[in-house]
């Protein structure tokens, strides 16, 4: 599967102006999937998710360096390679809903080959792509059932969302970090 992912040009071919190859996740045998939106600039230059700001405040929310957060997610995205800035130059673009539509082979395989014990999505996009919700803010702080497996969403730990500025949405944070710990735990 990661071989495959590795060399996957569909959005390419099908004529998105895509700027890295595939993110792949480094490790294998994790119980739990984490499942973002697409990779950053970070992350494409390097080939491995969660690897820029973002990932290093998720490490900080959960409390885990970099070798235990791998060793206990598996980390998947909506689209596998970085889809590049926004217009405005404010954050990078969100994948089109064709490219969502090319990447959903990789996820649907994973899933069903990992068979994980625990889902948490990350951002909007993410919740929304899974768990069928509207926003984060009436998501964040819920458990959900994918599939009989408990699913926790998260905000993007990203910059460039106001959305943690307001402390109810800190308070959502905190509330889901702790659903997500006592699902590891029973793992």
């Amino acid at each position: 599967m990661k071989r495959d992912q590795r060399t996957c040009r569909a959005c390419i071919d099908a004529g998105y102006p895509l700027e890295s190859w595939p993110v792949i996740a480094p490790r294998e045998g994790q119980r739990a999937y984490l499942f973002g939106q697409a990779p950053g600039i970070v992350e494409g230059e390097e080939r491995r998710p969660w690897r820029g700001r973002a990932g290093q405040t998720l490490r900080r929310w959960f409390e885990l360096d970099e070798d235990a957060f791998y060793e206990t997610f598996y980390c998947a995205s909506v689209t596998r390679c970085y889809p590049g800035r926004q217009a405005s130059g404010r954050g990078d673009r969100a994948p089109t809903p064709e490219e969502q539509r090319l990447c959903s082979r990789w996820r649907d395989h994973e899933l069903r080959l990992l068979q994980p014990q625990l889902v948490v999505t990350v951002g909007g996009l993410a919740a929304r792509t899974l768990l069928n919700v509207r926003s984060v803010t009436e998501c964040v702080g819920v458990r959900y059932e994918l599939d009989g497996v408990p699913a926790v969403p998260l905000p993007h730990p990203s910059g460039a969302s106001s959305w943690l500025n307001l402390p109810e949405n800190r308070e959502r944070v905190v509330a889901a970090v702790d659903l997500i710990r006592n699902e590891l735990a029973r793992l």
